[in-house]
């Protein structure tokens, strides 16, 4: 398929998209102005702060800070890829998607997944209707009614159940025509030593369907009835299922993590289902395994917050640690949910209720304070052999902290708490294997950075300016000798104007497809502001040179305080060069000067 063609495939969907049309379908808006306002679906709010632009073809939430065209709505609405929303639009508009040779191998692959997707889809029902619909359930219908799990969860969850007997779901699937091979391959049966030997993976277990983000069944968890072993017993993996990728539940959960503004991860299926049984629908669960740099990025696409709910045991704390770590690398807020008597997330609700459970989740801490918390309760730090053995497994989360004001404080409160000089800690602190430096400010980074920077004067100009460029490239030039692009100092309009530069550079006008493409997240949130956000009752091209005034004035006294220092450290060493800088110096307050005469006359 020639790039031709998808090109002019992107653009027949574009063109026939109606950004109004697209937001409706999942917001009520009213019009007020020239824009649509509603509340926004990325974050809880009940006054409306999220616009649309029909005639811009943008969105913005002035609350969150999302923003982007109709594709970019839907890739955040729908968590899917840019080009997958482009390709669900082109589904929903009856507009076919062109179409390149595939090779024999992807061919055969495409029929693998679409076989394996079936017949996952088919497994799923044969075990709901043997729970829900056969005498064989009644074990599992007792088993789940003990965990407090209603009908509605098993119904919402599609929970099943397998028979207690070594080939009922073979036989039967055999005689609907799926073959031996597809089977084993989807991990339903199993094959012993002697490869005629082949029986049900799954037997007398109350069954979880795991589906990934998408809803679709990729796998399946089966848990025991009484003590046997393995308690829990999952799908080995395929094509489709891989722990390290997956998140139990996040497929139900996702449109609750935007719109609590935060995820509570779990351990277990089980957990999940509890959780989310008792009301709290932002939870997923790891499968059985550590959680992953993976995971990790899949939480980035609806939120930068997680609170961990692992057991409180030894194990459970360990866990904790590693999850911080990931998270912590990959800019995410990390907080622990804390749940008394060491009971975990599901045995809490059942005692306590669901309400109790969002009172802790209110009340989540840092790692640092929930890793402190247990290791002076389980240490008797008023021994030095204990002061010593609490300080080593404290470290590892002290070390964890990127912020330098932070750190200093646990380092005070923890050199209070065990009574040691802060100097002792310090030490041990640099004597670690690969302690990071700390930094003054922390970052985040994701889908919607929870930490901003502050509008101000500058950003408010520079989208001013933004707006000007893309609705009237010939004033690209104006800001080229105006505005150096070394001289934008925000790394979002950075990033669009030098967009626009090389749009213009290459003869091609404003596209906003092309910048949804090229732009990254937050750099796209901001284009979409500028071209959304009200002038205010101000004239537009008055907006624009007091906008441009003000970015070059910023611009010109960073380069006078930079030639100012200069010359001093010149003048102090005796370099003669210093005459130079003074001469630049006196340039730059010169056309400073010229620039303030300008702005009064103009206003006068």
């Amino acid at each position: 398929m020639a790039n031709g063609e998808m090109d002019e495939f992107v653009e027949r969907v574009r063109s026939q998209s109606d950004i109004l049309s697209v937001v409706s379908r999942y917001v009520p808006l009213k019009k007020k102005g020239n824009n649509y306002w509603g509340c926004c679906p990325f974050h809880q709010e009940k006054t409306p702060s999220f616009s649309v632009a029909p005639s811009k073809g943008f969105f913005y939430c002035f609350g969150c800070h999302a923003g982007g065209d109709s594709f970019k709505f839907l890739s955040l609405i729908e968590n899917i890829s840019y080009f997958e929303a482009i390709k669900l639009q082109a589904e929903r508009l009856h507009i076919p998607m062109p179409q390149r040779q595939k090779s024999p191998q992807e061919i055969e692959r495409d029929r693998r997944i679409a076989d394996l997707r079936k017949v996952n889809s088919m497994a799923r029902d044969f075990f709901h209707n043997c729970l829900t619909m056969t005498h064989y359930g009644e074990a599992g219908k007792a088993y789940l009614a003990s965990r407090g799990i209603s009908q509605e969860t098993i119904e919402e969850f599609q929970m099943g159940f397998a028979p207690d007997a070594w080939d009922k779901l073979t036989r039967a699937f055999l005689k609907r025509g799926v073959t031996m091979e597809l089977l084993l391959e989807a991990g339903l049966v199993s094959q012993g030593k002697d490869s005629s030997n082949i029986y049900d993976r799954f037997r007398n277990r109350v069954i979880i369907p795991i589906a990934d983000e998408r809803g679709r069944v990729v796998g399946f968890g089966g848990r025991v009835l009484d003590d046997g072993t393995p308690k829990y017993l999952n799908t080995p993996e395929t094509i489709l299922f891989n722990k390290r990728r997956l998140l139990f539940g996040l497929d139900k959960s996702g449109r609750a993590i935007q719109q609590a503004g935060h995820a509570i991860v779990v351990e277990g299926y089980m957990d999940a289902i509890s959780v989310y049984g008792a009301g709290v629908r932002n939870v997923v669960a790891s499968l059985g395994t550590a959680f992953t740099a993976e995971h990790c990025r899949k939480l980035l696409r609806y939120t930068s917050r997680v609170c961990f709910c692992y057991d409180s045991d030894e194990a459970g704390q360990a866990a904790t640690v590693r999850a911080f770590s990931v998270a912590r690398d990959a800019g995410v807020e990390v907080r622990v949910i804390v749940i008394p008597e060491g009971k975990d997330p599901d045995e809490y609700i059942r005692k306590h209720g669901a309400k109790a459970f969002e009172a802790l989740v209110q009340k989540a801490i840092p790692l640092v304070e929930y890793r402190m918390q247990y290791v002076l309760k389980h240490t008797a730090y008023d021994t030095l052999e204990g002061k010593v053995k609490a300080l080593h497994e404290i470290l590892p989360v002290l070390r964890g902290i990127r912020d330098a004001a932070e750190l200093a404080e646990y380092r005070k409160k923890l050199a209070r708490i065990l009574m040691l000089d802060e100097g002792v800690i310090l030490s041990e602190m640099r004597n670690g294997a690969g302690v990071p430096e700390p930094q003054a400010h922390s970052g985040r980074s994701g889908r919607r950075s929870a930490a901003r920077s502050q509008d101000n004067a500058l950003k408010r100009a520079g989208r001013i300016v933004i707006r000007m460029a893309c609705r009237d490239a010939s004033v690209l030039a104006h800001i080229r000798g105006m505005l150096p692009l070394e001289g934008i100092y925000d790394a979002a309009h950075h990033e669009i104007l030098a967009f626009l530069f090389a749009q213009q550079e290459q003869g091609k006008t404003f596209d906003d497809a092309a910048a949804a493409e090229i732009l990254g997240d937050e750099a796209m949130a901001e284009l979409s502001r500028s071209l959304v956000e009200n002038l205010e009752g101000r004239e537009e091209t008055e907006a624009y040179h007091d906008s441009v005034n003000i970015l070059r004035r910023a611009y010109l006294n960073a380069r006078f305080m930079q030639h100012s220092r200069q010359a001093e450290e010149y003048l102090q060493s005796g370099n003669p060069a210093y005459r130079d800088e003074l001469a630049e110096v006196k340039k730059i307050k010169e056309e400073m000067d010229e620039l303030q005469v300008s702005d009064t006359e103009r206003r006068s």
